[in-house]
């Protein structure tokens, strides 16, 4: 039976997701080049405004929030201008920030962009990315999995962007937790960060990250693609395994070994960066919703295909979604 996806999009609004992971603040600098310095063979760029959103795990609660379902955020920022900033930004959004902790040791995670025109012509990071200490992470999931035990929670997203707070031991502790009361699980990992954690609902890297998880080359084919999906699934053994293929679309690799590819549905491509972001969000609250994994995969591609044709870090809209589905009709 073919989903009613406009119907299963209403029903966001009744889906919570908790997302655990690296948050971090974006930051824009709009500008135009008009000379290249004397300094040194490099343009000038005349900046003319200045913009900054939540970004890593952050953009993955802004795109549950921004579809209408009801975001949880677990993770650890410094107690600084920027973790100021992120905490507005989730109260603007209505993301509850309960889980959010505030580390004195370290600094929030910034990315600031310098865009020209449409072009990012630099990216500056700021940035502390050793690992978090056992007791801050114990502090970060004693919350969650109290939400979990209490029925708090439809699906849990465990975003890792390497930057330190995300170990085995806690990512396997919710991991069981959350699947023993019937909690869609999903996670967005980054190559050698993580061992493997047994069992997540989906996992979903894209496809340099696959090759580098499995510890094989890429050589383009997607025979080599389907090795790699085996090699994963045999040391994560997750349900689902979504592999984004950027301007290909996506392969999800189900229990039974086989394989569905879904194409793109951008009609432009300016940026990728978030495109990850809003297929995890969306599959999520799909499944939580009630989907088949195919169904939310299909979804998910949708909200990529629309993300993917903006500048910068941008979430998905739930209208953006609707319009996209009747597009796709």
């Amino acid at each position: 039976m073919a989903v009613d996806f406009k119907s299963l999009i209403e029903t966001f609004g009744d889906r919570r997701v908790a997302v655990l992971g690296d948050v971090m603040l974006d930051v824009y600098l709009w500008g135009q080049v008009k000379r290249i310095s004397p300094e040194a063979p490099v343009p000038v760029v005349d900046v003319v405004r200045q913009t900054s959103c939540l970004g890593g795990a952050g953009n993955v609660m802004r795109n549950i929030a921004t579809l209408g379902g009801h975001a949880f955020a677990f993770g650890a920022i410094g107690d600084d201008a920027a973790g100021k900033l992120v905490g507005e930004y989730l109260d603007e959004l209505g993301i509850d920030g309960f889980g959010m902790l505030r580390d004195s040791g370290r600094c929030t995670t910034e990315k600031r962009r310098i865009i020209a025109g449409n072009q990012q012509l630099m990216r500056v990071d700021f940035e502390n990315s050793s690992e978090f200490g056992d007791d801050l992470r114990r502090r970060v999931a004693k919350p969650l999995l109290e939400l979990i035990s209490n029925g708090g929670v439809d699906a849990v997203i465990f975003e890792d962007y390497a930057k330190g707070l995300l170990g085995h031991d806690m990512v396997d502790e919710i991991n069981r937790a959350a699947r023993s009361h019937g909690i869609i699980t999903a996670l967005d990992p980054k190559p050698g960060r993580l061992d493997p954690v047994q069992g997540i609902t989906v996992m979903k890297p894209n496809r340099s990250e696959a090759f580098a998880l499995a510890g094989m080359p890429d050589d383009g084919s997607f025979e080599r693609l389907g090795e790699v999906a085996g090699e994963l699934r045999k040391r994560w053994n997750p349900d689902y395994l979504i592999i984004s293929l950027a301007a290909q679309g996506m392969a999800i690799f189900g229990p039974d070994g086989g394989c569905r590819v879904i194409p793109t549905r951008a009609r432009e491509v300016f940026a990728v960066s978030g495109a990850g972001d809003a297929v995890i969000a969306t599959f999520a609250l799909s499944m939580a919703a009630g989907a088949d994994p195919a169904s939310a995969a299909e979804l998910a591609n949708l909200a990529a295909g629309v993300v993917v044709g903006k500048v910068g870090t941008a979430p998905i809209m739930k209208n953006e979604l609707l319009e996209a589905v009747a597009s796709a009709k």
